[in-house]
C-alpha cells in the first residue's frame, strides 16, 4: 500500500447535498424542497434520485415515506455513528476526533450514547492493527467520500452490531450550527484550565506561541460555536478534565445541548433559520441519510427526555474495559482489557437493560461500593458482572482476577460488617453469593501486593469473588466453553 501522510490534508471529499430538513408537515415539505433545490452541487455520484423527479413526484415520495421504516426499526434498535473531523485547514484533516455510537429504541423512547476513544487499537483490513481514528483518513485518501462507511464497518465489526447510519461533521460545520442557533447552554461540571490549547494556523510558530490558555469556570455557560468546539476538543486541561475520556463526556453534553436548543428555538416554524443552517453546513458534512429518513428520525428523538438517555465512555480507569498499550512505534494506544472485544460487546448489546428502581434506590441511598474479582478461568466474567452491578447503582472500585481460579461458589466479603445491609441484600439477591465478614488471610496478602502499586487506593464496601456458579446466576457472561 502507498504511504499516506495522515497529518496533511487529504483530497477534497465530494460535496454532499444538504439533506438535513427537519420537519414533517405539508407546508414545511414545500419549504424543504425549495431549500434543497437552490444551489445544490454534485455529490460525486449520478444525479441523486430527488433531482430526477419533478416537484410533485418528489413531494408525493416524501409524504409516502412517512410510513416507511428506518433501517433498524424492524430490530427495535437504530444504531448511528456520529463522527467529528477537523476538515480542510486542520492538521490531520480527516482523522476522526470524535467517534460516538448513538443507539435509539424508538418504541421505548430511549437512547444510549457510547463514546469510543480515538486511540483505540482495532484491526484494519490490509493494515494490521491501527488507531481507530485513522480509518476515515485512509479511506478518504483511497476513495474520497468513503470514510464514513469505512468507519461504520469497522465499528460494526468490533461491536458485532449493525451500524445503520453515519453522519460526519467537520469543525467548521460544528461551529456554524451552534452559532446559527444562537449558542448553547452547558453546565460545566468542573473548572477547565488548559494551557496548551492549539491555536489554528500556528502549528509552525515557536513553541510558546502555538498555544492559548483556555479557561472555563464551573457552572452554567452560554457557548458560541468556537467556544463549544474548544470545550469538546481540549485534551490537556489540568486535573480531572485532562483526559480523552473527560473530553468524550463533554462531547456528549454538547450533543444533548444542541438537541435541546433545536427544540427551544421552535425550528419547525422558522424556515429562514433552517435555510441558513443547511446552507452553512452544505460543504461540511457527509452522511448516508435520505431526506425522509432524517425527517422521521427527528420525530423520534425530539421528545427524548434526558432521563431516558444513557451515557457511557469507554475508558481505562480501574473498573474500565480498556488498558494502556504501547505500539511497536512507541505510540500510545488503548486496547480491550480482556484481550478481545467481548466485554465491550456485552456492554453495548445490554446497555438498555436496567435494574429494578427499588433496588437501585437502596444501593444509591447507602452509597455502596464493590470490587469485583474473577475466581474462575471464565474470561471476562468479572467485567461483565461489574457492568451489571453498575446499573444497580454500585460504585465499582476495581475489577480484576484472583490468582486462584478454582472457586465453585461466589462469595461476598462484607467489609462494612452489616453497616450497609440494604445494599448487601441487593448484591446477594443479584449474585446468589454467600456472605462472609472480613477477608481470609491469603486474600488480604494478595490484595495488599496489588494495592501497593496504586496511589491512594480506595477501599470498597464489598468484595465480590465470582465462582463457577456465576454463570447460572447470570452475574456474569455465559461460559464460552459451554
Amino acid at each position: 500500500m502507498d504511504n499516506i501522510n495522515l497529518l496533511n490534508s487529504q483530497p477534497k471529499p465530494p460535496k454532499t447535498k444538504p439533506v438535513r430538513a427537519l420537519a414533517y408537515v405539508f407546508m414545511f415539505l414545500i419549504i424543504v424542497y425549495g431549500i434543497f433545490s437552490m444551489g445544490n452541487k454534485p455529490t460525486g455520484e449520478p444525479t441523486a434520485w430527488y433531482d430526477r423527479l419533478p416537484f410533485l413526484s418528489q413531494l408525493k415520495h416524501l409524504v409516502e415515506s412517512a410510513d416507511a421504516e428506518l433501517k433498524g426499526e424492524d430490530r427495535g434498535r437504530i444504531n448511528l455513528l456520529l463522527l467529528g473531523i477537523g476538515g480542510r485547514g486542520h492538521d490531520g484533516a480527516y482523522l476522526t476526533d470524535t467517534i460516538m455510537l448513538v443507539s435509539l429504541l424508538p418504541e421505548e423512547k430511549k437512547a444510549a450514547l457510547v463514546s469510543v476513544p480515538r486511540d483505540l487499537s482495532v484491526p484494519i483490513e490490509n493494515l494490521s492493527w491501527q488507531r481507530i481514528n485513522s480509518i476515515n483518513a485512509y479511506a478518504e485518501a483511497k476513495t474520497p467520500g468513503s470514510g464514513g462507511l469505512s468507519v461504520s464497518q469497522a465499528v460494526s465489526d468490533i461491536l458485532e452490531i449493525p451500524i445503520d447510519y453515519y453522519l460526519t461533521v467537520d469543525f467548521t460545520g460544528f461551529t456554524k450550527i451552534i452559532d446559527d442557533l444562537g449558542g448553547i447552554e452547558i453546565n460545566v461540571e468542573n473548572t477547565l484550565d488548559d494551557y496548551q490549547y492549539p491555536i489554528l494556523g500556528s502549528e509552525d510558530a515557536p513553541w510558546d506561541e502555538r498555544w492559548e490558555h483556555l479557561h472555563l469556570d464551573k457552572g452554567e455557560q452560554v457557548m458560541s460555536g468556537q467556544l463549544a468546539l474548544k470545550y469538546v476538543r481540549s485534551r490537556h486541561a489540568l486535573g480531572t478534565e485532562g483526559s480523552d475520556f473527560a473530553r468524550s463526556k463533554r462531547q456528549q453534553k454538547v450533543l444533548e445541548a444542541v438537541k435541546e436548543k433545536l427544540l427551544s428555538t421552535n425550528l419547525l416554524f422558522r424556515p429562514g433559520l433552517i435555510s441558513k443552517i443547511i446552507g452553512d453546513i452544505s460543504d461540511n458534512y457527509q452522511t448516508n441519510f435520505k431526506i425522509w429518513e432524517i425527517v422521521k428520525l427527528w420525530g423520534m428523538v425530539k421528545d427524548l427526555s434526558s432521563q431516558n438517555i444513557i451515557n457511557r465512555v469507554l475508558d481505562n480507569n480501574p473498573s474500565g474495559l480498556l488498558v494502556n498499550l504501547t505500539g511497536l512505534d512507541g505510540a500510545y494506544l488503548l486496547a480491550p482489557r480482556s484481550g478481545n472485544f467481548s466485554e465491550i460487546q456485552y456492554l453495548v448489546n445490554n446497555i438498555f437493560e436496567q435494574a429494578p428502581s427499588s433496588d437501585k434506590r437502596a444501593v444509591i441511598s447507602q452509597k455502596a461500593s464493590v470490587e469485583v474479582r474473577n475466581g474462575t478461568w471464565i474470561n471476562g466474567l468479572a467485567s461483565r458482572a461489574a457492568l451489571d452491578l453498575e446499573k444497580y447503582g454500585f460504585d465499582i472500585i476495581r475489577v480484576g482476577n484472583f490468582s486462584q481460579k478454582n472457586f465453585q461458589k461466589s462469595v461476598i466479603y462484607d467489609l462494612t460488617y452489616g453497616a450497609k445491609i440494604q445494599a448487601l441484600e441487593v448484591l446477594k439477591n443479584k449474585t446468589g453469593a454467600n456472605v462472609a465478614l472480613g477477608l481470609p488471610e491469603w486474600l488480604m496478602e494478595e490484595m495488599a501486593k496489588e494495592l501497593a502499586k496504586e496511589q491512594n487506593p480506595a477501599q470498597p464496601d464489598f468484595i465480590l469473588l465470582l465462582g463457577e456458579d456465576a454463570d447460572a446466576t447470570h452475574s456474569g457472561a455465559a461460559n464460552p466453553a459451554q
